[in-house]
């Protein structure tokens, strides 16, 4: 905030956007749901901090603003692993889109239960 007086006149809602907008990160790439995505997050190992990459189908995107999560899962081993990322937290590093798919729905949960080959998506072709 650039001065106090000035705060006094901004209503709570004015006054959490403005906390919030120092926040939010600006240069994160255009995701959408179906996305195979590559998400580096920061890692904390003793006393020294690296980046670990996580490779991932999104499943679902929740809230907005500052509290924008995505849930990502990936198969490893046979074995499927979801993991919810909270996009503006400082742990988060990066993300860059690998694969577009097409899908038709805004929660893609019923990958869940679907093995193999039927849980392959249509790729989606981008224009930039």
């Amino acid at each position: 905030m650039k001065n106090l007086k000035q705060a006094t006149f901004l209503n709570n809602k004015e006054l959490i956007d403005s906390v919030e907008n120092i926040h939010i990160k600006k240069n994160l790439s255009k995701i959408f749901v179906g996305d195979t995505v590559k998400i580096g997050v920061f890692i904390k190992e003793g006393n020294k901090e690296r980046i670990q990459y996580y490779q991932g189908i999104i499943l679902g995107k929740n809230n907005s603003g500052i509290n924008l999560t995505i849930s990502v899962r990936k198969v490893f081993q046979g074995i499927g692993i979801e993991r919810n990322f909270l996009i503006h937290s400082p742990k988060f590093e990066s993300i860059e889109v690998i694969k577009s798919s097409r899908v038709r729905r805004s929660k893609l949960y019923y990958l869940r239960s679907i093995v193999g080959k039927g849980s392959r998506l249509k790729q989606r072709f981008r224009t930039k």
